[in-house]
């Protein structure tokens, strides 16, 4: 499974990039921006075409679920709960291995940071090589996040990863073809 997630900032034709990564083969992108209002996660959404929206998945403004048929919900320290109405497809960021092994009900669970981040300064890679293949004893699908790019994943397969998210190597600030021919690039490369 390969997931794009969004900066944690809107960016210049943000649709439009989510598209490229989609029409690419991506299986889903997580619209994160925390600071977001529910008007401007509405417009983003708005701005994707329809025929994507089963392949998003939010990490806030839950409710706009009731609006839109999408992806999913991914449950986080500030979203950690869905409301009690939705009974989608769930996913959830998990930082230790521990709370991947005690998840449950989830489509799948990210667990980060794998490597150092990209997009975190300071934000360290936190396993161990014998940390991660207690993986092996995982009920659910586990997605490695933090600090992937190309070269590091033929390091996840070692493991029992089900894929993993990127965010911090997506050119999100380029151009919509710059983010096109990345999102052709890493899918070609899953294999």
């Amino acid at each position: 499974m390969l997931i794009a997630i969004t900066p944690e900032s809107p960016v210049a034709d943000e649709g439009r990039k989510v598209e490229a990564l989609l029409r690419a083969g991506w299986h889903r992108v997580h619209l994160r921006h925390p600071g977001a209002s529910r008007v401007e996660m509405r417009a983003l959404i708005e701005s994707i075409g329809q025929r994507y929206h089963d392949r998003l998945v939010l990490h806030g403004h839950f409710d706009l679920t009731n609006d839109f048929n999408l992806g999913g919900l991914h449950l986080n320290r500030r979203c950690p709960v869905p409301s009690s109405l939705y009974h989608g497809p769930l996913s959830r960021s998990c930082h230790s291995v521990d709370e991947v092994l005690d998840a449950s009900g989830m489509q799948y669970v990210t667990l980060s940071p794998i490597f150092d981040s990209i997009s975190k300064s300071g934000y360290r890679s936190a396993f161990t090589q014998a940390e991660l293949m207690r993986l092996d004893s995982a009920q659910i699908p586990v997605i490695a996040l933090g600090g992937i790019d190309s070269e590091h994943i033929p390091l996840l397969k070692v493991y029992k990863f089900s894929g993993y998210a990127m965010l911090g190597s997506i050119p999100w600030n380029g151009t919509v073809d710059e983010v096109s021919a990345f999102a052709d690039a890493m899918e070609k490369s899953i294999d």
